[in-house]
Parts: C-alpha cells; sequence; structure tokens
C-alpha cells in the first residue's frame, strides 16, 4: 500500500505564517493614526525583545590610548551598560577636525564572521580577518572616519572581546555566540536582540558625554547582523538621526522561516505575529533610512529581491503618509552579501554633513 506523505512541521508553520502573522501591521490612514501605531509598536517590541528590562548603570567609561593612524586616531574605549556588563569599542576620530568643533557621528556595527569590531575598522592582523575585510569590504568604519565622522564601532554581546567561554578555543577568531546567548536568554525573558539594542543605546549616551560629538547628529550603520542592529536600534531609539541598513532587510516568511538554519540571533518570541520587517522599518519614519541589497545576496530568499521590495513598500506608506517619500533610498548593486556604500555614504552626508 502506497502511504501518503505524512505534511512536516514547516508546512504547517508556513500556513500559520499566513493565518496569525502581522496582527500590529500597518494601517494607518493618517498621520495621526500612524503616530498612534509607531508608539503602540514600539512598546510591544521593547516587550518582546525583553529591552524593559534591561537595568541602568553608571557609564564608567574608560579610555585606553590613542593610537595615530592615516588621516584619523583609533582609541579602545569601554563602558558599562548593564550592571556588570562591559562592551568595549573603538573610537575613530578624523585628524582634521578643528579644537573644539562637535562632529557628527556614526554607529557602525558589525555582522558575524567579523571578529566583532575588528573588521569594521580595518584590522587584518590574521589571514581571517584580512579575507572578512576583503569579501564583505567590512572597513566601513574607516569609510566613514575618512568623511569626516566620528565613528564608534563596538563590540555586540557575543563577539569580538565579547565571545563567551564556551566559544573560545574553537579556532575560530572570527566566531560569534549568538546561540548560546538566546538560548540562555529566553527563557529568562530577554533576547539577543533586545541586548544589542540596549548596548547601542546605551552607546548614544555615552555620545552625549564626549567634547567631539554632536549628539543631535548621530547616525548608525551596519552590514548584515550589523543591519539588525540598527533597523532595531533606529525603530526604537529616535535619537538616531539617520540609518543605513544593508544586507538586511526581507520578508521573514521566506528569509527566515523557510531559511530556518539561519542565525538564533534573528529569531525572537512572538514577533512574527506581531509586525514584519517592513513594519518595523515603518518605525524610522521621517527620519532617513537607506537601505541596500545584493541583488545575488541568498539571504534575500528563494524569491531574491522581490522578497526585499515588498519589504520596502510597506515602509515607503509610512513616509508617504508624512509627505517625505524621499527620505527612504532603496539600491540595489550587483554582487552577493556584502557592505557597497557607494550612495550610502554620500547618503548619511547629505542628512548629517
Amino acid at each position: 500500500m502506497k502511504l501518503t506523505p505524512v505534511p512536516t512541521v514547516e508546512e504547517y508553520l508556513l500556513r500559520r505564517f499566513d493565518q496569525v502573522g502581522r496582527q500590529m501591521r500597518l494601517s494607518a490612514q493618517n498621520i495621526a493614526e500612524l503616530l498612534v501605531w509607531q508608539a503602540r509598536l514600539r512598546l510591544r517590541l521593547r516587550a518582546i525583545t525583553g529591552i524593559d528590562t534591561m537595568e541602568l548603570a553608571e557609564l564608567d567609561a574608560d579610555h585606553g590610548p590613542i593610537e595615530q593612524l592615516d588621516g584619523y586616531t583609533r582609541q579602545r574605549v569601554e563602558i558599562s551598560v548593564e550592571p556588570g556588563v562591559r562592551m568595549p569599542l573603538f573610537a575613530l576620530v578624523p585628524n582634521d577636525a578643528p579644537n573644539g568643533t562637535r562632529l557628527p557621528v556614526v554607529l557602525a556595527a558589525h555582522g558575524h564572521g567579523s571578529g566583532g569590531k575588528s573588521s569594521v575598522v580595518g584590522l587584518r592582523d590574521t589571514v581571517e580577518l584580512q579575507a572578512a575585510v576583503e569579501q564583505y569590504h567590512y572597513d566601513y568604519g574607516v569609510q566613514f572616519v575618512r568623511r569626516g565622522y566620528v565613528v564608534l564601532c563596538p563590540d555586540a554581546r557575543g563577539f569580538g572581546e565579547r565571545l563567551e567561554r564556551t566559544m573560545l578555543g574553537n579556532g575560530d577568531s572570527l566566531a560569534g555566540s549568538c546561540q548560546v546567548i538566546n538560548n540562555m536568554a529566553i527563557p529568562l525573558g530577554q533576547t539577543l536582540t533586545g541586548m544589542w539594542a540596549w548596548d547601542l543605546m546605551r552607546l548614544i549616551d555615552y555620545v552625549g558625554t564626549r567634547a567631539d560629538c554632536d549628539s543631535t547628529r548621530i547616525a548608525a550603520a551596519g552590514l548584515s547582523g550589523g543591519g539588525h542592529q540598527v533597523i532595531w536600534l533606529a525603530a526604537l531609539d529616535e535619537r538616531v538621526r539617520c540609518a543605513v541598513v544593508s544586507g538586511y532587510f526581507y520578508g521573514y516568511k521566506d528569509s527566515l522561516l523557510r531559511m530556518n538554519q539561519n542565525c538564533s540571533c534573528n529569531y525572537v518570541p512572538a514577533l512574527w505575529q506581531t509586525a514584519y520587517l517592513g513594519d518595523i522599518g515603518a518605525l524610522l519614519a521621517p527620519r532617513p533610512l537607506f537601505i541596500e541589497t545584493g541583488l545575488h545576496d541568498p539571504l534575500n530568499g528563494e524569491r531574491g529581491i522581490v522578497n526585499v521590495t515588498e519589504q520596502l513598500a510597506i515602509t515607503q506608506q509610512a513616509y508617504e503618509l508624512l509627505g517625505v517619500r524621499d527620505h527612504v533610498a532603496h539600491t540595489v548593486f550587483d554582487g552577493e552579501h556584502r557592505w557597497d556604500g557607494v550612495d550610502a555614504l554620500p547618503w548619511v552626508d547629505r542628512w548629517l554633513l
């Protein structure tokens, strides 16, 4: 007797995605409704990521020696983001800034396979780092400082100097601890996504303590997991005046449900029931948002660029309601999963310089 194949759980969840997904979708018809929706969705996203459980601590910034490089300086800094939780970062400062000038700031978030902040500041100390910088064009921290920005490049929890002990000694200097951290955090009401957003919020607090930084002109930019950090930070913290999301703007169904082997850092309890990435992007409106996508980026999913433009169309609705359609832009470059920057860098200049 020929047996009928038993439906898989994935098939069931694909159907459920369509049935219960996006319950707080953008449906505003005017500006007043949009503003109410933005406020409600921000509150919900803070709750499901666990941000509301985070604890404030004194920044207690520790500044290391300043290194003189070609046209800019680099300094290792360390701040407290929660009691007993420290975040190391590199501060890049252009040499030619007049004394007493407060410069615009870029928070440059790294993604996976980066060694944390090391790739973003262009370190090539190992063969692995050099390969990462060249393959992904990862040194966008240097690209920004050369354009006149103070650039802060932190280690996200689970990367670089913040790699969990369980991952040490595996021989992979570019590894991350996403699964380890999310496994521990979710049963305790927190998520790695929430931790990353919180830490960058604390980094903005640190910006306000620096005499060389203009805290009214802050941008955030990142590739891949860095784009993940940036879209969440900018959606939840309006102090970010301009955002660049590279290689991380797509529909969840194709890129995270069907492609369910992607990194666990992407998964937040009840997120897909609540909103899609296009809705999260709409929380930035009217602040400038730039999205760049590799035409051949496999993370776009099986439908390719369509999976990106569908989400972009959701985000654009908010900008159109506010009459600032030109504040959101999208570039598709002929490449795979990497930072491009050709249009993104001038975009940030337009709004901050």
